[in-house]
């Protein structure tokens, strides 16, 4: 009596028996690839990230066009924080439990930054800080989940320090953005030139909100001061404001400036023919840089994009792959936090601006800065005499940092 009924039953075993394959293809799938979440400020900081993106996307295409990792492929997926900390810390909750995610990584604001890293320490998972600057992600806020890329606001102030000296000024005016990146590159300015310099004065400081300056007013309060020299912080929009008041009236005019970032292609081209020529600068001087290993990425990186200009940013994206793939690898393919943590620890990864190693007492990269003087040349801004300063020349000694960071998490 039951009979009519069993090409039913045959056709529900056929689609459970699909289901079942479906779904051990899509685990075995799962199992063959090493999935990197990526948060960043995207839509808040499209010049420098975009850039990055695509340096991210080279490094990806290189390292599984290698065969991956012991067979595994990369996956990237990426998510907008929209320049929010809190933000930032939901997309990674759902990228470790929707996406499933094995390593987390990104981040270009320091506030930002530090959200990040305080979420990898509550929840004990690795963290790759790629651009976020704030010396705390290491030091003060320091913790065994979280290591940390780009060459950090002391590390930049740091590398300026030796040129101001070379200037021989004594009153010197400080502008900076007024969150941490900016407190911290002023106070480690002030503290290092200090030291080198004891005669030195800061006689005015101006901290105007990030993204909100109001560049007359900070030009002319500055004016006002008479200093000998500025240190300046700002970046983006703000600078662009400041340097363009300055000129306009003449502010600035036999003052030399020493300025972090302002080299940098993404804050540089725009200015185009108003570039402050003789600033004392970091930046990124792609267009000039003549080691092989640079050349080789240039190339790569225009290959795959077009010719047009690199930024900071592609260099840094590539980079924060490139550590991670190779973290994995000294890992043994293994992408658990104990197994990162154990191989980033004096982790070295080759970059287009050679080998750097991410430090095991603050988990540091000893990736470094260019220096050098802004000029003019076809009408755009450009860096020349400029020279690589190596990230390790621009750390305290380990006993210092020992003090600044926190033995345990």
């Amino acid at each position: 009596m039951n009979l009519p009924l069993l090409p039913q039953c045959l056709q529900t075993v056929r689609w459970a028996t699909a289901i079942g394959a479906a779904t051990l293809a899509m685990a075995a799938s799962a199992q063959d690839t090493i999935k990197i979440g990526e948060i960043n400020s995207y839509k808040a900081q499209p010049v420098f990230l975009e850039a990055y993106k695509q340096g991210m996307a080279l490094a990806l295409e290189e390292a599984n066009a290698a065969g991956g990792v012991n067979g595994k492929q990369f996956e990237l997926i990426i998510r907008d924080d929209n320049a929010n900390p809190g933000e930032a810390v939901r997309q990674a909750e759902e990228l470790l439990s929707r996406e499933k995610v094995d390593i987390l990584a990104g981040t270009f604001l320091s506030h930002v930054g530090l959200a990040m890293a305080d979420y990898a320490r509550q929840k004990q998972v690795f963290f790759l800080a790629s651009e976020a600057l704030t010396d705390k992600i290491t030091w003060d806020s320091g913790s065994p989940y979280t290591f940390r890329l780009r060459t950090s606001t002391y590390m930049l102030a740091a590398s300026l320090v030796p040129e101001a000296v070379k200037l021989n000024k004594k009153r010197w005016a400080i502008i900076y953005p007024n969150y941490e990146y900016g407190q911290s590159a002023a106070e480690t300015f002030k503290t290092l030139l200090k030291q080198a310099q004891p005669d030195v004065e800061f006689v005015i400081e101006q901290a105007p909100p990030l993204g909100k300056v109001d560049a007359g007013s900070v030009v002319q309060a500055v004016a006002d001061a008479k200093p000998d020299a500025v240190f300046n912080a700002l970046f983006g929009p703000d600078l662009a404001k400041l340097v363009r008041e300055s000129t306009t009236r003449g502010a600035f005019a036999g003052i030399p400036v020493v300025s972090v970032l302002t080299g940098e292609p993404e804050y540089l081209e725009p200015l185009r023919d108003e570039a402050p020529v003789g600033w004392i600068v970091t930046g990124y001087p792609w267009y000039a840089i003549d080691t092989p290993e640079h050349k080789a990425f240039v190339q790569a990186y225009q290959a795959k994009f077009g010719d047009g200009n690199l930024r900071l940013g592609s260099v840094v994206g590539y980079s924060t792959i490139k550590s991670i793939v190779e973290g994995v690898k000294r890992a043994g393919g293994k992408t658990d936090t104990e197994s990162m943590i154990k191989a980033f620890s004096g982790l070295k990864v080759p970059t287009p601006d050679g080998v750097i190693e991410y430090r095991a007492i603050d988990h540091q990269s000893t990736m470094g800065t260019y220096v050098g003087r802004i000029a003019l040349k076809d009408g755009e801004g450009v860096m020349e005499d400029f020279y690589y300063v190596p990230g390790e020349q621009l750390l305290p000694p380990d006993e210092e940092v020992a003090k600044l960071r926190p033995a345990t998490p």
